[in-house]
C-alpha cells in the first residue's frame, strides 16, 4: 500500500503547489552529454518513507530518478509542512546545490521505493570543465522550473478556494492518477483532507466543505482514504483562472 503524504494543513496563501515531474531532465541533453555525465554515477536506493536530505545538509550531489517518487517539502513554524514538488522518473533532485554550492534549500523524502543515480559534486564539476556545454541546458531547465514557479504563484494570487483545492486534487492526480475507465481518474495515494489544505494552501475546513459539495455533486469520490475524480471536467473547469 502507498505510504501517505504525511503533511500538516497551513492556513497560508497557495504559494507552493504539488508540482508532478515525470519528463526526463537529462534527455534534453546531446547524448553524448548525458551518457558522459551518467557513466559518473553511482546507483541508490531508498526505501518508502526513507528521508534522501534534510533542508541545511551540505551539497555532495544530485541525484537522477530512475524508478519511484520523491516528495519534495520545506518545514514551517509549529511543525507544518508545504509539499513544493512529487518528482517521478527522469526528474532530477538536489542539482541547485550542485550548481551555487549552498545547502539543501528544502528536504526529500521518498514517496515510493525508488532506485536513484547519484553524481557528486565533485564528479559533476570535473564533468562541466570540459563540457561547458551543459550549463547552457541547465540553464533551460532552470528557466522552465521559473516559469512554473509563475503558474502557481498566479493560482495562488488569483484562484478562489474552489480553485486552489481544484487545483491540488488536479496535480495529485497527475502525479499518482491511474484510469479506472469511464473518464475515471484514481489518485492511487492515501490522502485526507489534511494533505490537500497543505498543497493547496486552504484552511482544513474549508477544504472539507468544498469536498464534501464536490462528493455531493459526484464531481469526485472517496473509499477507503483514496480521492477519485468522477468527473475530471468539471474539477478542471474550477482550477481554471
Amino acid at each position: 500500500m502507498p505510504p501517505k503524504l504525511k503533511s500538516t494543513p497551513s492556513n497560508s496563501s497557495a504559494d507552493t503547489q504539488v508540482r508532478p515531474v515525470t519528463s526526463d531532465v537529462l534527455a534534453s541533453l546531446p547524448n553524448q552529454l548525458a551518457a558522459g555525465l551518467l557513466a559518473r554515477s553511482t546507483a541508490r536506493n531508498v526505501k518508502a518513507g526513507e528521508m534522501l536530505f534534510l533542508a541545511g545538509d551540505p551539497g555532495d550531489g544530485l541525484y537522477r530518478i530512475d524508478e519511484g517518487l520523491l516528495k519534495v517539502s520545506i518545514g514551517a513554524a509549529g511543525g507544518a509542512e508545504r509539499i513544493l514538488a512529487i518528482l517521478g522518473q527522469g526528474a532530477i533532485v538536489g542539482d541547485l546545490s550542485v550548481i551555487d554550492g549552498l545547502p539543501r534549500s528544502a528536504s526529500v523524502t521518498a514517496l515510493r521505493d525508488c532506485k536513484l543515480r547519484f553524481i557528486s559534486r565533485s564528479d559533476f564539476d570535473s564533468f562541466a570543465q570540459t563540457n561547458s556545454d551543459l550549463y547552457k541546458y541547465l540553464l533551460k531547465v532552470l528557466a522552465a522550473r521559473l516559469r512554473d514557479t509563475d503558474t502557481i504563484l498566479a493560482a495562488g494570487s488569483f484562484l478562489p478556494l474552489k480553485g486552489r483545492v481544484a487545483r491540488a486534487l488536479l496535480d495529485l492526480a497527475k502525479a499518482f492518477g491511474k484510469d479506472v475507465g469511464k473518464g475515471r481518474i484514481l489518485i492511487h495515494q492515501k490522502i485526507s483532507q489534511a494533505d490537500v489544505a497543505a498543497i493547496a494552501g486552504v484552511a482544513r475546513e474549508n477544504v472539507s466543505r468544498i469536498l464534501k459539495e464536490w462528493m455531493t455533486d459526484n464531481a469526485i469520490s472517496r473509499l477507503a482514504g483514496y480521492y477519485c475524480l468522477e468527473n475530471k471536467s468539471k474539477i478542471e473547469r474550477q482550477a481554471e483562472l
